[in-house]
């Protein structure tokens, strides 16, 4: 059986074992002894087997396929000089300008919006779980049901969008606000593309609104879920809230965790050096007792489960422990900046830990520790004569 002369490989050289990822690449075979390789990402094992399905990746090796086929066609030397030549890269050019690669043909303009939204989101390079975020916009436009064609891009079909969306009461004005960036990205694409006349989101405005007041845990709180009895499931999901509540980090960073390439000593303490998943943005930020005791009881590597199994779980803990509070993932990174500032730890350090860009975002945090103005303004009563 002939092999095929274009595939994807993932970890072709077994680096997941000391990394944890390995590099997607593109191997063109372009004769017997001659192979051009191209990295398309880096990336988990669990992240590959969604990635390989992909239509952008899909359409990557159908891309050099028709290079290879083409090459071919025109009896051109199967090197990779005269490959490169073919993908823009500089070198040793072989190039017949008089024969182009492909026929141009006149294409026409699609008409479902709908399915534009869908193809660019599948195709562009970004994270699964950003994928998944921008899916949430794509499903509730079609459950909407009156932005279908590109002809549907109207102002007045986004006021009554804005309006669908904040009609049962379960979306924040500020989630509604994210649906509107999510879709104002594919509307500003379509009038780029020649395919709208007028991006609509220049003849309206939808105020972004004020986020709900955080409600992070008390020292007495986390105490408790620290200390229950949980079964085995839910245990482990405590386990790894516990981490993220006594270090700071966000879901996404507990995930990609890594002891040995992200801790380093300074005395008795430990430190993790990274840079957020979501922002980029560096941090550093201690690991206290009771997250040590976590990476201890693992033996360093951390549980794996997804964002939405442990908010069920976390959930649960919830009502078995009787903790009058919505308990999230999220809320054990806000716990850990009102623990921070709640024994003075200066908001500039704070903000350091949590890898904040932005001192305001940290600020919000200051903003709700009533117990913290209690103590102070106590110490003021004291000193007064």
């Amino acid at each position: 059986m002939k092999r095929k002369a274009v595939s994807a490989v993932f970890d072709r050289k077994k680096e997941v074992p000391q990394k944890g990822k390995g590099k997607v690449e593109i191997v063109i075979r372009l004769s017997r002894n001659i192979q051009k390789r191209i990295i398309l990402d880096t990336l988990t094992p669990g992240e590959w087997e969604e990635y390989q399905y992909l239509p952008y990746l899909q359409s990557e090796i159908s891309k050099y396929e028709k290079i290879v086929s083409a090459m071919e066609t025109f009896n051109q030397e199967m090197t990779v000089e005269n490959f490169n030549a073919h993908i823009g890269v500089a070198g040793k050019a072989y190039k017949k300008k008089e024969e182009p690669l492909v026929e141009k043909v006149e294409e026409e303009k699609p008409t479902s919006f709908l399915d534009f939204m869908r193809d660019n989101i599948a195709l562009a390079k970004m994270r699964e779980t950003t994928r998944k975020q921008k899916m949430v916009t794509l499903n509730a436009l079609t459950e909407f049901g009156k932005i279908q064609t590109f002809a549907d891009l109207t102002a007045k079909n986004l006021r009554a969008f804005n309006a669908w969306l904040h009609e049962d009461g379960t979306r924040t004005d500020v989630s509604v606000h994210n649906y509107h960036k999510n879709l104002h990205i594919q509307t500003r694409k379509a009038f780029q593309e020649g395919l709208i006349d007028k991006d609509p989101y220049d003849l309206v405005s939808f105020p972004r609104g004020k986020c709900k007041e955080r409600k992070p845990l008390s020292e007495i709180e986390l105490k408790k879920i620290r200390e229950a009895e949980l079964p085995a499931k839910e245990e482990r999901v405590r386990d790894l809230f516990i981490f993220a509540a006594y270090t700071g980090l966000a879901y996404c960073d507990v995930l990609e965790f890594n002891f040995k390439r992200m801790v380093e000593q300074i005395g008795d303490m430990y430190y993790i050096d990274g840079s957020r998943l979501k922002t980029g943005s560096n941090f550093f930020t201690p690991i206290l007792p009771p997250a040590m005791e976590i990476l201890e009881k693992y033996n360093y590597t951390l549980p794996k489960i997804s964002n939405q199994k442990a908010n069920d779980y976390l959930h649960i803990i919830e009502s078995r422990l009787g903790i009058n509070k919505p308990i999230t993932f999220h809320v054990a990174r806000h716990s850990f900046a009102t623990l921070a500032l709640t024994h003075d730890i200066p908001i500039e350090k704070v903000a350091r830990m949590l890898g904040h860009k932005d001192i305001k975002t940290t600020q919000i945090y200051a903003k709700i520790l009533k117990s913290t103005v209690a103590n102070h303004a106590s110490d003021l009563a004291k000193a007064i004569i």
